[in-house]
């Protein structure tokens, strides 16, 4: 550059506007957009939102299809996205349909496009008759799946759904696409109990909960037996040297220990006559007077009678 007449441009004049970060304006307008994207768009499918619609522990809403789709083994995952993809649009928080409870919206009698609303279904508040959308704070309530604006489930006190009347409790009620940290941090934190309990997000057993329970339950039974047991060794084995004693079945009879527990019972029977067998064994190897009674290797066969045993007659000395 140069000799053209023209000139060199400075940092200054290219740099027209230095970085910075967002104004609050500018997120509210960002957050506005993503609210308006999810309260009409799937974000599995990219389609718009329609009636079957489920939500997962987030808060966040599907088409149905979508989600059986996803779920399907075969399956590649929806139209347009790859398993993977679907899976971090999820986050592990769907892995079969206990995991989402189907939102049942009240729609909108005069079917009105909301402002800055795509073209779609429009859901109002059964309660208020608010429309439900972005810019508004919704519920549903779990296991239900009916949905009011959060308002009304706040006014009106109760722990009945109002369009059911099925029971609910407070941690129960799901935001939907809730933008704050405290409502996202309280969604993960029930999601964590729940799984702790064994439960989905729809409130139904998890699968494979029911081993885990049982294995627990052995757990309890073989804990609630070991003080017995520990009990009953320490107790001194004179049955031994009192034959007479009347000695307990090892079948499923109730020890003295009192067991109620048929199992636990037999499980205590069966350990104190191992006991009882191996202090047998070791008196019996303490005691010279046994042990004389028993040979431990083969005897030489002795020829002729007790006057003659300290010596053998030759072979060749016979006649």
């Amino acid at each position: 550059m140069g000799n053209d007449g023209g000139s060199i441009p400075t940092r200054r004049e290219l740099v027209k506007e230095a970085a910075r970060n967002p104004t609050t304006t500018q997120i509210k307008e960002t957050q506005q957009e993503q609210q308006e994207y999810h309260w009409t768009t799937c974000p599995l499918s990219h389609k718009l939102l329609s009636q079957p619609i489920v939500s997962d522990s987030s808060g966040k809403l599907y088409n149905k299809d979508a989600i059986l789709e996803f779920l399907l083994p075969a399956g590649g995952g929806t139209p347009g996205m790859s398993k993977s993809d679907n899976e971090e649009v999820l986050g592990g928080r769907v892995r079969g349909l206990r995991d989402v409870v189907e939102v049942k919206f009240a729609p909108d009698a005069q079917q009105a496009e909301a402002k800055g609303r795509k073209q779609g279904e429009r859901w109002v508040c059964p309660i208020t008759n608010k429309a439900l959308g972005p810019g508004v704070k919704a519920v549903y309530i779990v296991p239900c799946g009916h949905t009011f604006s959060e308002n009304a489930v706040k006014e009106v006190s109760g722990d009945k759904c109002l369009q059911c009347n099925e029971p609910y409790t407070s941690e129960n009620v799901i935001p939907i696409l809730p933008a704050s940290t405290d409502e996202i941090e309280r969604l993960v934190a029930r999601a964590k109990r729940l799984k702790d309990q064994g439960l989905t997000h729809s409130l139904k057993k998890a699968p494979g909960s029911s081993k885990k329970r049982k294995k627990n339950g052995e757990a309890i039974v073989a804990a609630d037996a070991a003080p017995t047991l520990t009990a009953m060794q320490a107790q001194p084995t004179n049955d031994i040297e009192n034959p007479s004693t009347p000695q307990p079945d090892s079948g499923t009879h109730t020890p003295s220990g009192g067991i109620k527990n048929a199992a636990t019972a037999s499980l205590t029977a069966k350990v104190l006559e191992e006991e009882k067998e191996k202090t047998k064994r070791r008196k019996m190897a303490g005691n010279e007077n046994l042990q004389s009674l028993f040979s431990k290797g083969k005897e030489e066969k002795m020829i002729g009678d007790f006057m003659s045993r300290g010596f053998s007659i030759p072979a060749g000395a016979r006649r």
